[in-house]
């Protein structure tokens, strides 16, 4: 009977011991963040109590693409293996190519680290599940890529950095790009299935983006900065739960937005700057019947303490706005003086949209002088597709519920520009407090709005 017991006492430790030896150690920690509206705890990953692993002891040589691409690689499958941890890049300059993430791996680059991305775009096949301006299609892997990773993390005191010399020729849209962004328009408007979406050819150039985190889970980027993008510089793409904190990110090419949330919800940004030569943050959810189909808002996003250097609009919602936004909080931001920008707040969409706007909050937030306004809402904004394909299904945007509360910018045109459709008026745009030392026009110029609320105690 002893022996019996003494057996049964051996095999349950070292199962217990088995078990724990083969159990992740990542750790999911709850984030609590205040917002005007019921905002989920989110989610993130905790590697602080995980093994780490070198790309050096995998086989990364500087300055060797080949080798270092390889040894990233070999590193995140190993880390992935054992249940998780970090993979590190150490001090130094480290030429890459691709970077596809595995679930339960962060990947942190020390400081003085830099990882250069090559801009080959052979680098970037074969291609996988991506997007275009809001259409799915198959395209060049981003740079750095997730697709259905859970707990995964980008962090440090490094910096990532994107070669340009060929992205920036594809900066220009002859014809060949343009034939090939009008064969995705109607695969996608006809629901025609992935396999068709094939937008990897001669002329098509759609530049990838930077870091995409396409259907993932529980996201963190935390410390690093950012320098150049071929195309959107980070984009959560149908995701949940992404904390992105003291980020710098500085990228001035074509459609050089700073984050781009699409289709993705519960996400903190703070503390982040961000330089751009187009939206600092674009928050997005998808194009028409692809976005329809999908059926999926962006939404309790909270935006704060984030300084922008240059930007187009600090937030800008849409114009690929299909699945429709909500609840969205941008508190104490900054602009720097001197930037260039053209309003703090930017809604803007078309007929063929469809989708929502609402509960959209900005308070404590200051500028300098704004080229536009501070808030600006258009709904026929449609760029290089007014006239390169027709409308196939009519959808209008209905926007309501935008506060903003405590703002202020030292010359603008204009305070607030509505430009709603006779159709479908713009609804309950509150501005309370909501200033500019010199105004160039009208404070307010509207179309098609209804309830408009203007209190200034300053």
């Amino acid at each position: 009977m002893k022996k019996t017991v003494l057996f049964f006492i051996l095999c349950l430790s070292f199962f217990l011991f088995s078990y724990r030896k083969f159990t992740t150690d990542v750790t999911i920690q709850e984030i609590i963040v205040k917002a005007p509206f019921e905002m989920p705890a989110i989610k993130i990953p905790d590697f602080s109590t995980c093994d780490t692993l070198s790309i050096s002891a995998c086989g990364a040589i500087a300055g060797n693409k080949i080798k270092t691409t390889q040894a990233i690689e070999k590193a995140i499958k190993k880390i992935n293996s054992i249940g998780g941890g970090t993979v590190l890049i150490p001090k130094g300059e480290w030429l890459t190519g691709k970077i596809h993430f595995r679930n339960n791996v962060n990947l942190h680059l020390a400081k003085g680290a830099i990882l250069v991305f090559s801009d080959d775009p052979k680098d970037y096949l074969p291609a996988v599940h991506s997007t275009w301006e809001g259409y799915e299609c198959y395209n060049y892997s981003p740079l750095i890529y997730a697709y259905q990773c859970k707990n995964i993390a980008l962090t440090g005191q490094g910096e990532i950095k994107a070669k340009m010399d060929v992205w920036k020729t594809w900066f220009k849209r002859p014809k060949g790009h343009m034939e090939s962004l009008k064969r995705l328009y109607y695969l996608a408007s006809y629901n025609k299935p992935m396999e068709e979406r094939q937008m990897v050819n001669d002329s098509a150039n759609f530049r990838p983006q930077f870091i995409q985190f396409n259907r993932c889970e529980n996201v963190l980027m935390d410390g690093i900065s950012i320098t150049n993008s071929p195309f959107w510089t980070i984009h959560p793409y149908l995701s949940k739960n992404i904390v992105l904190r003291n980020l710098n990110v500085y990228a001035h090419g074509h459609n050089n937005d700073g984050v781009d949330p699409e289709m993705s919800q519960n996400m903190l940004i703070e503390n982040c700057v961000f330089d751009q030569g187009d939206d600092a943050i674009a928050i997005k959810s998808g194009s028409n019947q692809d976005a329809w189909r999908l059926h999926t808002p962006s939404k309790n996003i909270v935006i704060r303490n984030c300084t922008v250097k240059n930007g187009h609009q600090l937030v800008a919602l849409g114009s690929e706005l299909s699945g429709g936004i909500e609840n969205v909080f941008v508190d104490n931001c900054r602009v720097a003086a001197g930037a260039k920008l053209n309003h703090l707040l930017f809604i803007k969409t078309n007929e063929r949209r469809g989708g929502y706007v609402q509960n959209i909050y900005v308070s404590n937030t200051t500028s300098g002088k704004i080229d536009q306004g501070i808030v600006g809402i258009e709904t026929d904004v449609l760029y290089q597709w007014r006239d390169l394909v027709p409308t196939i299904e009519r959808k209008l945007t209905p926007i309501k519920n935008i506060y903003l509360d405590n703002v202020k910018a030292t010359n603008v045109k204009f305070i607030s520009r509505v430009l709603g459709q006779k159709e479908l008026p713009v609804e309950n745009v509150v501005l309370t407090n909501v200033y500019a030392d010199t105004i160039q026009g009208a404070n307010h110029i509207h179309q098609n709005i209804l309830n408009f609320t203007l209190e200034n105690k300053w």
